[in-house]
């Protein structure tokens, strides 16, 4: 059985271009639960160097006038994503997302790169997590191995449109949904967080069918996912918030388990339906995260 860990409250993470210093000074306004400097893809490789000069700035400003926890997207291949590396393992960073993740070892060499950095700049070791990306077939097929690769591994998510890509397909809700429940099974087998939505994070025109997206993406396990958009912060929040009326439900199931098993009994019904041990887990995880999310709200604690 794999022991449950404690992760952040991660349900929105908006990407912040670390060359575009208007986006920069924006994005702590933005809600979001973490700010995702990058340093990949909306940064052209003549500007790598500068954006890389940039990144303890710009972690600063977000600790100072920010309430959002902050990350760094880094580059592949591996001599950028060194180079990334020795400028995003700094105090105030919370997380590195790891682009196009061969397998893992791949998650483990950088892993062990990271630790000597925290080790040799005074920093608690194994304290940054790790995201992963899965963006190919290949490694989609050696998932299961990677979301068990570290312990510094705190999620794992599909890049949809690089894997649709490489898949010679277009990145709809209809191709994607069969790899992203993969990496669905393969993160909560290891016990970490799956992240992203059924659809693809390009797609931020229609608020409303994002929402839609995102309530669907809950419904088949995911907690949060990274998104391009400032006026996706607020779906997101709330798409991967219990409802007030799951909560309430989830109160209801969990106060008449304890009446049921004083009276030496496993199950009961609600409203004509019958209620057992996995609906009882099921209602106690969602009030742990709503208590997390209050928490997190609050400004007391950042884990679910």
């Amino acid at each position: 059985m794999t022991m449950r860990r404690r992760f952040p409250v991660w349900r929105s993470a908006l990407f912040v271009p670390a060359n575009v210093e208007r986006f920069v000074v924006k994005a702590v306004e933005r809600g979001a639960d973490a700010l995702i400097i990058d340093l990949e893809d909306s940064v052209p490789l003549a500007q790598k160097d500068a954006a890389r000069a940039l990144v303890p700035g710009i972690v600063k400003r977000f600790r100072d006038t920010g309430k959002s926890d902050v990350m760094v997207r880094i580059n592949q291949p591996l001599e950028l994503a060194v180079r990334d590396i020795e400028v995003a393992v700094i105090q105030g960073v919370d997380a590195i997302k790891i682009t196009k993740v061969e397998g893992a070892e791949h998650l483990r060499l950088l892993d062990e790169m990271v630790t000597r950095l925290e080790i040799d700049r005074g920093l608690e070791p194994g304290k940054i997590w790790f995201i992963g990306l899965i963006e190919a077939p290949g490694p989609l097929a050696r998932a299961h191995d990677i979301a068990r690769s570290t312990p510094r591994l705190a999620g794992i998510s599909l890049g949809a449109e690089d894997y649709a890509t490489a898949i010679g397909a277009k990145p709809t809700e209809e191709t994607l949904l069969m790899p992203k429940q993969q990496v669905v099974q393969a993160a909560r087998a290891a016990g970490i967080m799956p992240l992203g939505t059924i659809g693809s994070v390009a797609d931020f025109a229609d608020l409303d069918g994002y929402a839609r997206i995102v309530r669907r993406s809950a419904d088949f396990g995911f907690v949060g996912s990274a998104c391009i958009h400032p006026s996706l912060v607020p779906i997101l929040n709330a798409g991967f918030s219990p409802s007030t009326q799951d909560v309430e439900y989830a109160e209801r199931v969990v106060a008449l388990n304890k009446q049921a098993a004083a009276e030496g009994r496993a199950s009961f019904a609600i409203d004509g339906k019958m209620i057992d041990i996995p609906i009882v887990q099921r209602a106690e995880a969602l009030l742990e995260r709503a208590n997390a999310i209050a928490s997190r709200s609050a400004g007391v604690a950042r884990l679910t």
